[in-house]
């Protein structure tokens, strides 16, 4: 590997890291670029999967402010990313290479359409259930530990915009703030591909210096994802949410 193909690596991973941190679909940058490099899609998927974990970690570093008051509903959906990461990895092994592809743009696509109308479903969810004499759980409805498993089962295979759409149910299912579920959103996604991570390490081929440079590069770039992403307001943070999924959309297709 030579050195520009190592900055390129380095600057991938870098803004995956913040990408990532903000929104989410970081994926959608490295994953080409080390396909353009010539790794093998397994170990390309494998290594980007190891290498983003530490940006995670960094981005919910940076946004340990708003992790406040959030642990017993942090412990509650670990469980649901936990079994589903290692659900998707597992499924890496025993499905073909575009089993999944075929339902990412769907995917993606479901995400933005329930970011931009969350709120008003959120309302609406708030507003029946004080018809009905309820009160809002911290952890949401009954349905938010499946779909936050079945989320973690995406990411855990492939990850591109896991992010993305896990946020997306989060700020319907929970009364909080974009910022408050974007800390939420970026222990999870590292919980998730951690467990995948280590699934593949054992079991799959790993380029451990491309595991090394995207690190590196997510640990920096997703300290400055949080210096700035977590000052956004929930109106502007929403429709950059949506620009980075429209692009993640169209970088899937064309690629």
């Amino acid at each position: 590997m030579g050195a520009l193909e190592i900055l390129a690596i380095l600057l991938a991973g870098g803004a995956a890291g913040a990408i990532n941190t903000i929104v989410g679909s970081g994926t959608l940058i490295t994953f080409p670029t080390l396909i353009a490099f010539g790794v093998p899609p397994i170990v390309a998927n494998a290594s980007n999967t190891i290498g983003l974990v530490p940006g995670s970690l960094s981005g919910a570093w940076g946004y340990r402010r708003e992790l406040k008051g959030q642990g017993a509903r942090l412990l509650r959906f670990a469980s649901a990313s936990a079994i589903g990461g290692a659900i998707g990895a597992v499924l890496l092994f025993v499905l073909p290479d575009d089993a999944f592809a075929a339902i990412v743009p769907v995917l993606i696509v479901l995400g933005l359409v329930l970011v931009v109308t969350g709120p008003r479903i959120s309302k609406g969810v708030a507003r029946r259930r004080e018809a009905k004499g309820g009160t809002l759980r911290e952890h949401g409805p009954w349905w938010m530990w499946p779909v936050v498993t079945l989320t973690g089962v995406y990411g855990g295979y492939f990850g591109a915009a896991q992010g993305i759409i896990l946020m997306a149910f989060l700020g319907i299912g929970l009364d909080e703030t974009l910022q408050r579920l974007n800390a939420v959103k970026n222990l999870l996604v590292a919980l998730v591909n951690g467990i995948a991570g280590v699934l593949f390490a054992i079991f799959v081929d790993v380029d451990w210096l491309v595991v090394g440079l995207i690190g590196v590069g997510a640990i920096i770039g997703a300290q400055l994802g949080a210096a700035y992403g977590r000052r956004l307001p929930d109106n502007v943070l929403r429709g950059f949410i949506v620009v980075v999924g429209l692009a993640a959309l169209v970088a899937f297709l064309l690629g």
